[in-house]
């Protein structure tokens, strides 16, 4: 059962305000939960354990112990009226599962939830989960990339698509983006410059790049990474 200072209808009024439940408070979840709330989302918090709920306290617009793995204590605290949920327990595989699976009954909050390995990952998305997360193992692959080539940061999407942040190669400057025809060249596009001591600024054709300036590429994986390669 949930143990639940607020009455149900604060609940249905942070379900209805569109929202994010975040299951599981630890290094993952916690986090997520602060930096939503930090952007102006309203978030409720759920930990089966009450220290963790208590060092929340005041964190987060209602922050609950509650066993996640029982529906009756999800229904009690509106869970089945949110648009979105973040499943973020990680030590616990058994109610990790049991969990997510009670979300899925529900129907219409759309899932996020942490794997913690393969397996894990593989079970999540036979159930039916619509965005699984592996923290370690997708940072993991992306400061690979970042300690082998001169990346500076590295997003990788599904289907073979990066967006790299990195310093444009000795080919790519001195010369407007239009005449260097990069995209045809290199199957590539620049589509952001930040000059030394400047911002972010978006591409146009006339834009020339210079030694000291930081560039957001995107592109397929392996042309981008070839390109961020080129010196």
């Amino acid at each position: 059962m949930a143990r639940n200072p607020f009455p149900a209808r604060s609940f249905d009024r942070i379900a209805e305000a569109d929202a994010v439940v975040v299951i599981g408070l630890g290094r993952f979840g916690g986090a997520l939960a602060l930096e939503l709330e930090s952007q102006g989302t309203q978030v409720l918090g759920i930990d089966a354990d009450e220290e963790t709920v208590q060092s929340f306290n005041g964190l987060l617009t209602h922050v609950v112990r509650a066993d996640s793995t029982k529906e009756e204590a999800l229904r009690q605290l509106s869970v089945h009226e949110f648009d979105r949920a973040v499943v973020g327990i990680g030590t616990d595989v058994e109610a990790s599962i049991l969990t997510t699976s009670r979300l899925l009954k529900f129907g219409k909050p759309v899932i996020w939830a942490k794997a913690i390995s393969e397996p894990h990952a593989e079970i999540l998305e036979q159930l039916g989960v619509h965005h699984v997360i592996r923290p370690e193992h997708d940072m993991g692959r992306r400061v690979a990339h970042l300690v082998r080539g001169a990346m500076l940061d590295y997003v990788e999407f599904e289907d073979n698509f990066v967006v790299i942040r990195t310093t444009p190669p000795a080919l790519a400057q001195n010369r407007p983006l239009e005449v260097l025809q990069l995209r045809s060249r290199f199957d590539i596009t620049v589509v952001a410059v930040k000059r030394a001591r400047g911002q972010w600024e978006h591409t146009t054709p006339q834009t020339v790049l210079y030694d000291d300036d930081q560039i957001i590429v995107q592109g397929p994986k392996d042309k981008a990474e070839a390109f961020s390669a080129l010196v």
